[in-house]
């Protein structure tokens, strides 16, 4: 599982940077020697197992500002890569109304091997982008890309794009202002989710421990469904993403500047 666990675009972009771009849940996929978790055929590729859309924005996003994005290469059930290792939710034997049957009761072997061929390996290779850029007297921002279901446990959701934040909500309060004009849809701090629910995990071990502005962007799946909403999407978030880091101010010239907004 080692090689399919993690992957690294645009690492050649990663000097100068504005921010590192992350996609935890970017893939369905599911080992062949795990049978599909026993998963539901409704299950196997819902929104338990994904964030659908989520990577195709994140990829907008990185390609627009000239950052590297980091993103998963394996379900979420099989780990979840926005929770630590002692979350019970890290490897769900059941996910919303979905029942999980290939991890319940797993043995703490089979944790740990999960642990260390998934978790590990994503988290360092987002810590060596980070701790490359500190190196080079850089600070760039950690953002986090998501897709949450409009209903969820039956309740519809009115929420549209959520910015998630912990204890830094420096970012998600500007990319709310900066954001509004770009896409008329609605904007919401800390919904559907907050870092109450324990979805903060990543910000918090890689943003907050070095003073790194950070935010977690939610986006309700429907509105990225179809590849051309997902990049329209990305596009508006890159734009306002700059705007909030203050890209503009510091002009289009040589540089990580030079890389927003492009084409």
């Amino acid at each position: 599982m080692v090689q399919q666990s993690v992957h690294v675009e645009g690492k050649e972009r990663s000097e100068g940077a504005p921010a590192i771009v992350v996609c935890e849940h970017a893939s369905p996929a599911i080992p062949d020697a795990l049978a599909d978790l026993g998963l539901a055929p409704e299950s196997r590729l819902s929104h338990v197992a994904w964030d659908p859309g989520a990577l195709n924005v994140a990829r907008q996003v990185a390609r627009k500002l000239g950052a590297p994005l980091v993103h998963g290469g394996l379900s979420r059930l099989v780990y979840d890569l926005n929770r630590p290792p002692d979350a019970p939710d890290a490897m769900p034997a059941r996910s919303e109304r979905h029942e999980v049957p290939g991890n319940a009761d797993l043995p703490a072997s089979e944790r740990l091997r999960r642990m260390r061929e998934i978790y590990l390996p994503f988290h360092s290779a987002l810590r060596q982008l980070i701790a490359e850029a500190l190196l080079r007297g850089e600070h760039p921002a950690i953002v986090t890309v998501h897709s949450f279901t409009p209903v969820f446990d039956g309740r519809r959701r009115e929420e549209e794009i959520g910015l998630i934040h912990d204890a830094d909500d420096r970012l998600a309060r500007r990319l709310a202002e900066k954001l509004a004009p770009h896409l008329p849809l609605r904007i919401d701090l800390n919904r559907p989710y907050s870092a109450a629910d324990g979805v903060t995990h990543t910000l918090r071990l890689h943003a907050l421990p070095y003073g790194l502005e950070n935010v977690m962007i939610e986006i309700r799946n429907d509105l990225v469904a179809a590849d051309a909403d997902a990049q329209r999407i990305g596009r508006a978030l890159a734009a306002a993403l700059g705007e909030a880091l203050g890209m503009e101010r510091k002009g289009r010239g040589a540089g990580p500047e030079s890389r927003v907004m492009g084409g």
